[in-house]
C-alpha cells in the first residue's frame, strides 16, 4: 500500500511538472505578461527592465486588460494557453452589486489553476513588531466560498453556496503536503471552520489531516479554526510553517501576513495547476490610489518573478536577482516609502540592476 502511494505521488507531481514547462523556441521561452490594474503595469516594468539588464531568454506576450472595464478573460485564457507561464498584476474586482465577477477568479477557474501559494518571510532592513517570520499560505483557488454560485431566490434573500469536494480537498492538501517536503517544512496546518460547518469544512479538515497522517509521515499536520489561526498568526506566527486553507480563509489569512512583514508590497507568489503556471503578487492589493505616481513597491513582483524562473530551470538567475532586491532592501538606501524609504519605484529597480553588477 504505501508503495502504490508513492508511486501516486510521483506520478502526478512528474506529469504535472512536465505539463507546465512550456516549449523552447530558439532557446528562449516566451511567458504571458498580464501588468493588470493600479500599479501593475509599474511593478511589471520593473522586471521587464531587470530580466533585459540581465540578458535573461524571455520573451514577453503582453495582454492588457483591466477589471474596470467590461471585458472578459479570453484573451488572457488564450495566451496562456498557448505559453504555460504567465506574471501577473492584480486586476481590480468592484464591489458593487452591478460589477461584474472577478477576473482573478475567472482565470483560476478556466485554467484550473487550483492552488495557490503565498510566501510571508521577514525582510533585513524592514522594522516590524515581530521579526523572523516564516509562513507560506497554501490556498485552494477553485471553489469553497468563491464558487461564484448565488443568486436572488425572492427578493430581499440571497443565497450564496460554498462548494467543497473531497477530489479537490485532496488535491490540494498532497500540493501543500509536496510543497512541505520539497522546501524541508516541518508541519503542514489545515485551516477551517468545521465546528460550524460541519460537513463543508469537516471534509477540509479530516481529508487534509488524514492525508498528512498516512501518506506524509515525514510531515507534521495539525489543524486549527480560522478565528483562532487569525488570533494565533498576529501574536505567535513562529508557530505556523505551512497553512493550507480554503480560499477566503487563505485570503484573510494573507493579509495578515503581509501585514506581519511590512506589508503587501514585499509578498511574492504564484498560482500552479497541472496545465499552466501564473505568478503574482502574493497580497492581492491593486494601488489604484497610488497608479501612476511611479512610488509603488516592486518587490513582491519581482520576487514572484524569481519563482517563475525557479519554475523554468534558472536557478542562479533567480538567486541573483533575489539576493540583489533583498540586499537593496537591507542597505536601506534605495527603498520605497510604503518600507521607510523615499525611493521612486525607478529608482528602487535601478538600484536592484547596478546591485546585480556587483554580484
Amino acid at each position: 500500500m504505501f508503495r502504490n502511494l508513492i508511486s501516486k505521488r510521483a506520478f502526478t507531481s512528474i506529469a504535472s511538472r512536465e505539463n507546465i514547462i512550456p516549449k523552447k523556441y530558439g532557446g528562449r521561452y516566451t511567458v504571458t505578461l498580464l501588468p493588470g490594474d493600479g500599479v501593475g503595469r509599474e511593478i511589471t516594468d520593473s522586471v521587464v527592465s531587470i530580466f533585459e539588464a540581465e540578458n535573461l531568454p524571455i520573451d514577453w506576450e503582453r495582454v492588457e486588460l483591466s477589471g474596470l472595464e467590461q471585458e472578459d478573460v479570453h484573451t488572457a485564457v488564450e495566451s496562456l494557453k498557448r505559453n504555460k507561464i504567465g506574471l501577473k498584476g492584480i486586476w481590480h474586482t468592484s464591489a458593487d452589486h452591478d460589477g461584474h465577477t472577478s477576473w482573478n477568479v475567472a482565470l483560476r477557474k478556466e485554467l484550473d489553476i487550483y492552488a495557490n501559494v503565498a510566501i510571508f518571510k521577514s525582510f533585513k532592513g524592514v522594522d516590524t513588531r515581530i521579526p523572523d517570520v516564516d509562513l507560506v499560505i497554501i490556498r485552494e483557488n477553485t471553489e469553497g466560498e468563491y464558487s461564484g454560485l448565488e443568486h436572488e431566490s425572492v427578493p430581499g434573500v440571497v443565497e450564496s453556496l460554498k462548494i467543497m469536494t473531497a477530489q479537490k480537498t485532496e488535491r490540494i492538501a498532497r500540493f501543500a503536503f509536496d510543497y512541505a517536503m520539497k522546501y524541508n517544512r516541518k508541519s503542514v496546518t489545515a485551516v477551517h471552520k468545521a465546528n460550524i460547518m460541519k460537513l463543508g469544512d469537516g471534509l477540509f479538515r479530516n481529508l487534509v489531516t488524514e492525508i498528512g497522517a498516512k501518506e506524509y509521515p515525514e510531515v507534521g499536520v495539525s489543524s486549527i479554526i480560522v478565528d483562532n489561526a487569525s488570533m494565533q498568526a498576529v501574536a505567535k506566527p513562529h508557530q505556523f510553517d505551512v497553512m493550507v486553507a480554503p480560499s477566503m480563509y487563505g485570503t484573510i489569512l494573507g493579509n495578515i501576513g503581509a501585514a506581519l512583514i511590512g506589508g503587501p508590497g514585499l509578498v511574492p507568489g504564484a498560482n500552479y495547476g497541472r496545465d499552466y503556471a501564473v505568478f503574482e503578487p502574493g497580497s492581492r492589493h491593486v494601488g489604484l490610489d497610488i497608479e501612476n505616481q511611479n512610488i509603488a513597491n516592486p518587490t513582491a513582483m519581482i520576487l514572484s518573478a524569481t519563482l517563475m524562473l525557479n519554475h523554468l530551470g534558472f536557478r542562479n538567475d533567480a538567486a541573483r536577482i533575489s539576493k540583489a532586491v533583498h540586499e537593496v532592501i537591507a542597505e536601506g538606501k534605495t527603498t520605497t516609502r510604503d518600507i521607510g524609504g523615499s525611493a521612486t519605484t525607478t529608482e528602487f529597480t535601478n538600484a536592484v540592476i547596478a546591485k546585480l553588477k556587483t554580484l
